[in-house]
């Protein structure tokens, strides 16, 4: 579990809701089903229409990576890579045949076998940055539909913050001020519904979504630098500090020492 992102979310609803209680609001004020129908199923149909079945699927999907908190594993891959190097160049490549259902990561093990097969470099690597390559795309495409939940949710907010103030105005004739009053109020949650929903979750979420694909892709790109190292029979110190400048560009690119 991301711990950082469950805390934002918390931090930040806490702060909208503590603010609300210290201005003197009830926080039961903030509970509004025909808003939240509104701004949901308005938001949700809008998507709908926007992506087609495949990119809306997989961006649902992406939702649980962006809470999960993937242990960051990249020392080991590199320790791995090293010990699958030793194995290579004192018995050969081959040799690694035998190595490969000790190897839990699918990409890693489907690389290595590539080389265990004999296939020539320049197709393996092909092979392998066309998959990420494809990973990082369809993954992309399954942010944004968070992105545009970010776009669709004010506007459906303000929208709903209209249809209230209609319903709020036909009620005039009574002459109750203290219900207008009310009904205002209660339509303009829907704005806060929809500009909540796009700042707090949707976008946030994208972005952290977008932020996990690019720590993906550098992982795999490790892995594939250390495969066709092995392949091309690289010394394994000489390896190992190339494996070790992949790995420190990927911690500094991610606010690591």
């Amino acid at each position: 579990m991301d711990i950082l992102t469950i805390a934002g979310i918390l931090v930040a609803f806490g702060g909208i809701i503590g603010g609300n209680i210290v201005e003197g609001g009830h926080p039961s004020a903030l509970i509004q089903l025909p808003a939240a129908m509104i701004v949901g199923g308005g938001t949700l149909g809008a998507c709908m229409i926007a992506f087609p079945m495949h990119e809306f699927k997989a961006g649902v999907r992406l939702a649980a990576q962006a809470i999960k908190d993937k242990k960051d594993d990249l020392e080991a891959i590199v320790q791995q890579l090293l010990d699958l190097a030793g194995v290579a160049r004192r018995d050969g490549v081959l040799a690694l045949e035998g190595r490969l259902g000790s190897i839990e990561d699918a990409f890693l093990k489907r690389a290595v076998g590539y080389i265990v097969d004999g296939i020539d470099a320049n197709v393996v690597r092909e092979a392998l940055e066309t998959e990420v390559h494809h990973e990082l795309e369809a993954g992309n495409a399954g942010a944004k539909l968070y992105e545009s939940v970010g776009g669709f949710a004010p506007t459906v907010g303000i929208l709903g913050a209209v249809l209230g103030l209609i319903h709020t105005m036909d009620g005039l004739g009574s002459g109750n001020i203290d219900e207008l009053g009310k009904g205002i109020g209660t339509a303009f949650v829907a704005t806060v519904y929809g500009v909540g929903g796009a700042n707090i979750f949707a976008l946030p979420i994208a972005n952290k979504i977008k932020r996990k694909l690019l720590v993906d892709k550098a992982r795999k790109t490790v892995m594939i630098e250390g495969v066709l190292s092995i392949q091309e029979g690289l010394n394994p110190r000489v390896l190992e500090e190339k494996l070790r400048a992949y790995a420190g560009r990927h911690d500094e690119a991610h606010g690591k020492k």
